[in-house]
Order: C-alpha cells, then structure tokens, then sequence
C-alpha cells in the first residue's frame, strides 16, 4: 500500500506540474467551462485514448500518457467547478488554483486509499484498457446524470464519478510505466 502511496503522488506531481504550468500559460480561462463541456472534454481524451489502444497507425504523436494526463487535470477541474460555480470570466489566480487542485487531489486519493484497501490492490491486476473502458463507462454516467440536471435516486453524484475517473487514470499511467 505503501508503494501505491508513492507511485500515486509521483503521477499527481507530473499532472500538477503540468497544470501550474498550463495556468502560468493561458490562466484560469476553464473556469467559464461548464460541467458538460469538461465532461465532453474527458470524453474526448478517453476515446482517443481507446482508438490508440485499438490502431495500430497513429496519425498524431501524442500518446496514451499525456491523455490519462489530461483526463486527471480536467476531473480535477470539473471537481473545482462543482464546488466554486462556473464563472463569466476568469476568476482564480495560479495560488487559488493550486490550492483547490491539492483539496480536491488530496481527497480523492483518501476514496482511493480505502477503495485500495477493501479491493485489495485488485486494480494491479487489471489491463490499461479495461481502465480506459472504466472511465468510459463513468463518464456515460456522467452524462445521463448531467441530462438529469444532477439527479439520481440512488447512485453516488457526479463528483464521486469525476474521482474515480482520477484514480483510473492514475492506475493506468502506473501500470504503462510498470510495462503492464
């Protein structure tokens, strides 16, 4: 549990740094961004991440890590914007920023810990493309509870699903550097 600790934090300090750098770049422009749209973003990236699994031409070069990447930094997002409101206009500096990223990474890898901990590191058994289908399949919930408006009768909300989606692509980029 410990290494999972430590390999967890190493994957989250290359996203943040990532991050930081990002809003050094261009600010806090997401924060106009409405659930929907980071959710069609994640979307995005968790397909194309499917389609590379699946091709073996690859007509882009980027790869699978800076899409789990980017699937981690936007449910990030998603999580600071179901707790602060979508904005008109900017609004957070890269300090403000940073702190809400830290909040909402630090709680999501504590559901993280105690998943790992009754599911027995089961995760570590798993292929990365089952996780990618896993997220898949989270962010298709996501989007029937945001045609909801946000409702469920008896499912878990829609920031319990943008953190799990945290964690499997944290999996994920641990198991591709473990070569799994």
């Amino acid at each position: 549990m410990q290494r999972t600790k430590e390999e967890y934090d190493g994957v989250i300090e290359k996203c943040r740094s990532l991050f930081i750098n990002k809003m050094t770049d261009y600010g806090s422009a997401w924060r106009i961004l409405r659930l929907p749209s980071l959710t069609d973003q994640i979307f995005i990236k968790a397909q194309r991440i499917r389609q590379l699994q699946e091709n073996i031409v690859r007509k882009v070069d980027e790869d699978e890590i800076s899409e789990f990447i980017g699937i981690i930094n936007y449910s990030v997002m998603a999580l600071i914007q179901i707790e602060k409101g979508i904005v008109d206009k900017p609004d957070t500096n890269v300090d403000e920023a940073i702190s809400l990223y830290d909040k909402h990474v630090a709680e999501t890898k504590t559901l993280m810990e105690n998943k790992n901990h009754d599911y027995g590191e089961a995760w570590r058994d798993m292929r990365v493309s089952s996780l990618t289908d896993l997220i898949l399949q989270k962010l298709l919930r996501v989007k029937q509870i945001e045609n909801n408006k946000g409702k469920t009768l008896v499912s878990e909300g829609i920031d319990a699903n943008y953190q799990d989606m945290i964690n499997y692509a944290v999996f994920a980029l641990i198991l591709m550097r473990e070569g799994n």
